[in-house]
């Protein structure tokens, strides 16, 4: 019989309120921002968002009470049903904006790629949290790449070159933490920049247009270009304390594609303006500080690999998110975590918020 009192105390006892606070925070500020952005659009985005949120608290509950360490006992389970997803997505998946990576259910679109990013996590960190660091490392380094290789292959297909991106820092901060020789990374990493034109050679045409007009956007300004030059003006027109909540010219007028999604920073830059961007930005630091301190109270190797996985993946997605706005990285189509519109988006940043709180929990350091 359910025992609400006592799930009550193993899920709240000790429970890092800070961490959660700030994550649910930031998620409001973006339903707020959705709602602007998808005004007098079919389909009540920032309801959906609303729901969503309920949903994602309701899992990050769910990862705290089952615990970080029964998850990583099945990583590979998660693993394995991960890939299994990214192939299905490829065969029988939504296509929308000529991508292909949902899987429709019901009046649901689940996309999987999400979710591969912490089937990844777990997977690198019980393999190699499990492992002693000064012994077979070039084995370990092998198989940590495939583990992540995998995924990465299945997700550029879709295409989605952004989440395809978010893996190598996930698994090099990863390995770092871990205690790889440096000289495995720089390896990698000039091998990854000699193998820039195989790269190039595999992507679709709207990506390689994409990479062209990050260095000149008037090259194309009424195709390829266009939301760059948009997004830009979007930012720019906030100025110092924004045009006001639900005021946003570029917004309103539908100037701006994909607003309530991928370039919902740039509705937030316009109406707030430059102090309504800081102020999200410091939202976002406080986030990683918190997320931070998760490391320092555990010495669990495994908790630790967690932790560096989740932080690089959160970090990475603001950086390049908030860079293609402002014009300082190529637009990849990732969203801005915890603020654009998408379930499984939000979904997955509260199951890596519940996996920060579970290691908090459990202070093996005392």
């Amino acid at each position: 019989m359910f025992n609400f009192a006592n799930w009550r105390e193993k899920v709240f006892r000790g429970f890092y309120w800070p961490l959660f606070y700030t994550a649910v925070i930031i998620s409001l500020v973006g339903v707020a921002a959705i709602f602007s952005a998808s005004r007098g659009l079919p389909g009540d985005y920032a309801l959906k968002q609303l729901a969503w949120l309920g949903v994602s608290i309701l899992t990050l509950m769910a990862v705290v009470r089952i615990g970080y360490r029964t998850l990583l006992g099945y990583s590979y389970a998660f693993y394995a049903i991960s890939i299994a997803l990214l192939l299905v997505v490829i065969i029988l998946g939504d296509m929308h904006l000529g991508a292909q990576r949902w899987i429709e259910i019901g009046p649901f679109a689940l996309q999987p790629s999400e979710f591969a990013k912490i089937a990844v996590i777990l997977t690198l960190a019980q393999y190699l949290g499990e492992r002693a660091r000064n012994r077979y490392q070039t084995k370990r380094f092998l198989v940590a790449f495939i583990l992540v290789s995998f995924p990465m292959i299945f997700i550029l297909k879709q295409p989605d070159l952004g989440t395809t991106l978010i893996f190598i820092p996930i698994l090099f901060c990863i390995l770092f933490l871990w205690g790889v020789r440096l000289r495995y990374l720089v390896v990698t990493s000039l091998f990854a920049l000699t193998s820039f034109p195989v790269f190039w050679a595999l992507l679709k045409g709207y990506q390689k247009r994409r990479l062209l007009v990050f260095l000149n956007p008037n090259v194309d300004p009424l195709g390829a270009g266009y939301t760059a030059i948009q997004s830009k003006i979007a930012v720019g027109a906030g100025q110092f304390f924004g045009k006001g909540f639900l005021q946003g010219t570029q917004n309103r007028l539908r100037f701006l594609p994909e607003h309530h999604t991928d370039f919902i920073f740039c509705v937030i830059a316009e109406e707030w303006g430059f102090v309504g961007s800081c102020l999200i930005l410091m939202l976002f630091a406080l986030l990683f500080i918190r997320m931070i301190r998760v490391i320092e109270r555990t010495t669990d190797t495994r908790a630790r690999l967690i932790t560096a996985g989740v932080v690089s993946m959160v970090f990475f997605q603001v950086v390049i998110n908030i860079g293609m706005t402002v014009g300082l990285m190529p637009i990849t189509g990732l969203p801005l975590p915890f603020v654009s519109y998408g379930g499984s988006s939000l979904v997955t940043m509260f199951i890596a918020v519940g996996l920060l709180i579970s290691i908090y929990k459990d202070r093996s350091i005392f």
